[in-house]
């Protein structure tokens, strides 16, 4: 397509969006709101997700590279050395440039989307991208000059904000579609989304879990296993003595979900809530996945429950763009995090009848369908 023919309105074939921002799970997800929003606008596009990474072989290569949403998905590895140590070095640009065209091929491109709005690695990418497949460059004019760089350009994340009133720091959502701003594209209430690939969808007929008559299936996600995230984690004792109360308005059968690193945690957190149950005498079932799960039946196992309880990681975010009922457990505020929609509660270190009271209304969301 010619440019002249995609700036008078023409709907475009081919999209090409970069992102270099982090490769967390749920940050990646975050970007399914505006790729459905793309879909919207034109129906028969191609959508190509190109993300420059610090190395290969993060966990949420799986998930992504199976969106239903994308037609084509590359992770680029764009530094040297081991992620966070001392010799790690960017590659060259030009460098970087080689690679995404290797790895795109003859792909005809319409529009190249710079979804960053800091650095200038991205909108260098984006507009030598555009000008080799004579494509239209997307980005935004964070600062002075960076305009430059693009064909069409949205203002800041700053004016984006203004304009839609949002929090700040704001939902990061939101993130993405400052970008499609420049297209005229808006969020429209839009939230994340994800499908079982085949592969969950097998485990799932296999070997799902369903709960016995009268109980509901409730996954519990403690998360934050890495040095780095263990500020997010819920303290255990808390977290059983919600799991308690909340067993006594409705009988559910516990699964853990996790990461092998996070399995003594696990192990630690059931031994904690069955000596309490034990105690109070309620027969709960618990069983243990950690680290038995690709990231695919993950999500299968998180798509089977009634009601998924997370900390503020990966499973949170997979449970609410599976549109399952899901209660994030905050040990302080992080607006960024927050997903405002039906079927989702967002709860700071809730006390017991804070939980159960959030809990048992999702329970009862779930139920209404």
């Amino acid at each position: 397509m010619r440019k002249a023919e995609l700036l008078a309105g023409q709907a475009p074939k081919n999209i090409l969006l970069l992102k270099s921002h982090s490769m967390g799970l749920g940050d990646l997800l975050r970007s399914s709101a505006a790729w459905a929003a793309l879909k919207a606008r034109w129906p028969h596009v191609h959508l190509h997700f190109c993300m420059l990474s610090n190395n290969e072989g993060y966990v949420a290569e799986e998930l992504i590279g199976s969106h239903h949403l994308l037609s084509s998905v590359h992770f680029i590895t764009a530094k040297t050395g081991r992620p966070g140590g001392e010799r790690q070095r960017s590659l060259p640009i030009g460098e970087v440039f080689e690679r995404i065209m290797t790895s795109i091929g003859d792909q005809s491109l319409d529009l190249v989307i710079d979804c960053e709005m800091a650095g200038i690695r991205t909108a260098l990418l984006a507009r030598r991208i555009a000008k080799e497949r004579s494509a239209v460059s997307v980005g935004v004019a964070q600062f002075p000059f960076r305009r430059f760089f693009y064909d069409l350009y949205a203002p800041s994340s700053r004016a984006y904000r203004e304009l839609h009133e949002l929090t700040n720091p704001m939902d990061y959502t939101e993130r993405d579609f400052v970008a499609l701003a420049a297209l005229g594209i808006t969020r429209a209430g839009r939230s994340i989304c994800l499908r079982l690939s085949n592969r969950g969808v097998n485990w799932k007929k296999i070997s799902g879990p369903s709960a016995e008559m009268g109980r509901k299936l409730v996954v519990l996600n403690i998360g934050c296993g890495t040095s780095d995230a263990l500020i997010k984690r819920p303290a255990l004792e808390q977290l059983a003595d919600c799991m308690v109360a909340l067993y006594r308005q409705s009988a559910y059968e516990l699964h853990l979900v996790g990461a092998q690193f996070e399995k003594d945690t696990n192990l630690q957190f059931a031994q904690l809530l069955k000596d309490r149950m034990n105690q109070a005498g309620y027969p709960c079932a618990i069983k243990d996945w950690a680290g038995q799960l690709s990231i695919g039946e993950s999500a299968a196992l998180l798509s089977c429950a009634h009601l998924v309880v997370s900390s503020d990681s990966g499973p949170y975010h997979m449970a609410v763009a599976l549109g399952v009922p899901t209660l994030c457990w905050f040990n302080f505020e992080t607006l960024p995090s927050v997903h405002m929609q039906p079927g989702v509660s967002c709860l700071v270190t809730p006390s017991v009848a804070q939980f159960t009271q959030a809990a048992l209304k999702l329970l009862n969301f779930d139920s209404d369908g």
